[in-house]
């Protein structure tokens, strides 16, 4: 059986955030991935499953196997399933969040004012489609939402 997909969520009008999106990817070479803009409707219906605010832009978002993780910690999962020398970085992950985060949350505060932002949410290419999150691709993570 075909392990489902995890889904990253991100700010889909920050520059930053949408370039750390085109890194992942390119870099997922094993398909674990799909994306999806926090400011999108089916986003946040996902995200409302696990009690997440509709306004929520203060960080990437993960979820994974039914469970989802914030800040450095989605951050660090990432990076465990990305092709190069990337999931070296995984250890970082047994540091306390009280560490690390601080760091994540000083980017994140900003990140507007360091790497602009748009006017609307990223759109992808055709090439991208298949990695974002859609009504058609929503059924690779194996999340149901209620009718």
């Amino acid at each position: 059986m075909i392990a489902p997909k995890s889904i990253i969520f991100f700010d889909g009008v920050c520059n930053l955030c949408n370039a750390s999106i085109d890194f992942v990817i390119q870099r997922d070479t094993n398909d674990k991935f799909l994306v999806g803009a926090l400011q999108e409707d089916l986003s946040q219906k996902i995200l409302s499953r696990y009690d997440v605010r509709e306004d929520y832009l203060d960080s990437i978002v993960l979820v994974e196997q039914e469970k989802i993780y914030f800040k450095s910690t989605a951050a660090l999962k990432i990076a465990k399933h990305l092709s190069g020398l990337w999931p070296v970085l995984y250890p970082l992950i047994f540091l306390p969040k009280f560490l690390r985060d601080p760091i994540y949350n000083w980017i994140g505060t900003n990140r507007y004012r360091w790497f602009g932002k748009k006017s609307t949410c990223r759109l992808p290419t055709p090439a991208e489609k298949a990695k974002f999150l859609s009504e058609d691709t929503l059924a690779q993570t194996g999340i149901k939402l209620p009718h």
